[in-house]
């Protein structure tokens, strides 16, 4: 496994090293059939490879931070970016032979942005626009105030996609914004008056914004959103293949996985957390039982093996190895407080199973036992969520009368 990733790092490297030197030959390409002079050839060619440096040592500073160093799954799909910075940088080169208030440049901040994380796509989108103003006849420092402020608005507007998250509003400011800089352009540094000829190209430019922005998005959310909620409602199958492993090696295991997410998931529902990542972390933090294992060095392949979501990865991760001094989610808790009080009963049950079990004493000797050895100091939890927990945990005696079968 180790020496897979270590190819996988010298691998991307090499690519990163191949994307920068043909930075620099595209730039160059287009330069010289453009007529440029020698000294502004050079200047574009170095100027471009500063920029490329620049977004190579970014992206690899991200892939150090693992998963959370980029959005949504880019850590596991590295191609993406690779190609959307060709795309653009080749756009970048063509657009110095149009119309600089035709550049599309805000859509393109946001496409980089999603596919890699907000800081690169800015520094991204200035290097890129750098480019095309170097490339012009008459480029100036205007085309980058219009475009870098409106790719900047855009992409903090579409910063958290999520499968309910409404694009109207966000695609409403961003173009919006464009729009106002597009005018303030012509006025503030060609020095136009105001009139119907000089809105023509602005208007294509929106036109052009809105129809790459929604075929994006809609690409975007079907292809990267939607499957991450697809995978989830894969895994938390109780018929997901590792699952029945699971029940094939320790029966045991199983249905205390298959208690703990019932209970968690209860728990989350109530109380608002976020319920699926809850219910996969519980029926698979303990999946190491497969090959005698709980560390997570060791079970880590299980889930990108079988393409869980990265947000599952995160809470398992968070769940099984939680970093000193940081503090750990109420998912983690919700899970942590339900295995227990599943696995007291079933403990008590096996000890004898007529046993008559006060289930409220006994969530509550669970959880005040924790509050006095000061465990969920290190959670994200309020007193009142807390007890809210204890309420819907004593809500469940009668499933809990099921642990008896």
């Amino acid at each position: 496994m180790r020496m897979e990733t270590e190819k996988s790092s010298v691998m991307i490297k090499f690519i990163y090293g191949a994307l920068f030197c043909l930075t620099g030959v595209i730039v160059f390409a287009f330069s010289f059939f453009m007529g440029k002079s020698y000294e502004a050839i050079l200047r574009n060619v170095i100027v471009s490879l500063i920029i490329s440096g620049t977004i190579i040592f970014m992206l690899l500073d991200a892939f150090t931070r693992g998963r959370s160093g980029l959005s949504y799954d880019n850590y596991d799909k590295k191609s993406r970016f690779m190609i959307i910075y060709v795309v653009v940088l080749i756009l970048s080169c063509i657009f110095a032979l149009i119309p600089n208030e035709f550049w599309p440049y805000m859509s393109l901040f946001v496409m980089m942005a999603l596919f890699s994380n907000s800081e690169i796509a800015i520094v991204s989108g200035v290097g890129f626009a750098t480019i095309s103003v170097m490339l012009e006849e008459n480029g100036n420092f205007g085309e980058l105030f219009m475009y870098v402020l409106a790719g900047c608005v855009a992409v903090a507007m579409f910063r958290d996609l999520k499968e309910n998250t409404s694009i109207g509003f966000p695609v409403f400011i961003s173009l919006v914004t464009q729009a106002v800089l597009l005018i303030a352009f012509n006025v503030l540094f060609l020095n136009r008056t105001l009139s119907i000829n000089i809105l023509i190209l602005p208007i294509l430019n929106l036109m052009l914004n809105l129809i790459i922005l929604l075929i994006f998005l809609n690409m975007f959310g079907v292809y990267v959103i939607r499957r991450s909620n697809d995978m989830y409602m894969e895994i938390n199958d109780a018929e997901f293949s590792l699952l029945v492993q699971l029940k094939e090696k320790n029966k045991d295991e199983y249905f205390r996985a298959i208690h703990t997410a019932y209970l968690a998931e209860r728990l989350a529902l109530g109380l608002g957390f976020n319920a699926r990542a809850v219910k996969a972390c519980s029926y698979y933090h303990r999946i190491g039982v497969l090959d005698g294992s709980l560390k997570w060095s060791d079970v880590e392949h299980y889930y990108t093996e079988n393409n869980f979501p990265i947000e599952a990865i995160e809470f398992l991760k968070e769940y099984m190895e939680p970093q000193k001094g940081k503090v750990k989610s109420k998912e983690a808790l919700t899970v942590q407080l339900s295995e227990t009080v599943i696995a007291s009963i079933m403990y008590l049950l096996n000890k004898n199973s007529d046993a008559d079990i006060d289930y409220d004493k006994l969530i509550d000797k669970i959880i005040d036992k924790k509050i006095q050895d000061g465990e969920l100091m290190d959670y994200a939890i309020t007193f009142r969520e807390l007890e809210q927990m204890r309420k819907l945990l004593k809500k469940e005696k009668l499933y809990y009368g099921f642990l008896r079968r």
